[in-house]
Formats: C-alpha cells, structure tokens, sequence
C-alpha cells in the first residue's frame, strides 16, 4: 500500500471528495484519481458489467486502463440521494455520460459511492456502477425500499 498522499487536497466534505472523483475522470488524471481513494485495502471497484475489485493496486490499475483512452468522458450526475454519518457517507446517484465526438445518449449509469472520513479528510471507499435500463420511466420505480 503506497504511502498517504498529503499533497493532494483534504476533502472537507464527501460531496468535494465525489466533485474531485469526476473531474479526475473527466481529466483522465490517475493521481488524481487515487488521491480520492482511501488508501486501504479494503477498498472496492465495481466498473459497469465488470468484477469487483478490491484493494488499492487493483482498484489503481484498472483507472489506468480507463484513462488509456484519454480525456474522453464528460458526466452530469442526477437523481443524487445523499446519505451521512459522522465517518461514513452513502451517495446513490445516476451518471449520464457523455463521450466527446460521440452523438450517441447511452442509459445513465447507476451508481453508489461510499466515502469514510479519516485523518485526510473524505475519501472514497467503495464505487460501485452497474448499467442501467435502456429507458427509464419514473412511472415505474417502486416506492418501496429493501
């Protein structure tokens, strides 16, 4: 596990550490990328109908495959339900995706990011993305919560 980054910025709330996890995308910038991420093993990634992966060098390499393909992603997150503790924080949100050149509008992303509070700040512990359905009809979400 890599020494703590302190040269990055101290999230002083969860909603900084998420705004600086999708700049990072949006840039393709891996250091930047990572400096979101607690520095744990414990930490988990689940990428849209991929595996999960856990821990830092896993989580690590599979943003550097992501960002191969450059700066190329632009997001707008909607339907944000933000849950928060005093050292935990739960975001459930939809990604929409744009990609650059690409006229297409894929299904939003849905997605839950954790983050926990420590010593630097807020950070992330768990994103987790899963697609979506093709069309989304507010009609039919079930008002019950499991």
């Amino acid at each position: 596990m890599p020494e703590p980054n302190i040269s990055h910025a101290i999230h002083t709330t969860a909603q900084q550490a998420e705004a600086a996890f999708y700049e990072a995308i949006e840039r393709a910038d891996l250091e930047a990328m990572m400096a979101v991420w607690a520095e744990d093993e414990e930490i988990i990634c689940v990428h849209p109908g991929g595996p999960r992966l856990a821990g830092y060098a896993a989580v690590r390499e599979s943003w550097r495959k992501i960002f191969a393909g450059g700066a190329n992603l632009r997001f707008t997150l909607t339907s944000q339900v933000q849950s928060q503790g005093m050292l935990l924080a739960v975001h459930s949100l939809h990604e929409n995706i744009t990609i650059l050149g690409d006229q297409r509008k894929p299904p939003p992303v849905m997605v839950t990011n954790v983050y926990i509070r420590g010593a630097l700040g807020w950070r992330m512990l768990v994103h987790h993305a899963s697609p979506g359905p093709a069309v989304a009809d507010a009609g039919e979400i079930p008002k019950t919560v499991h």
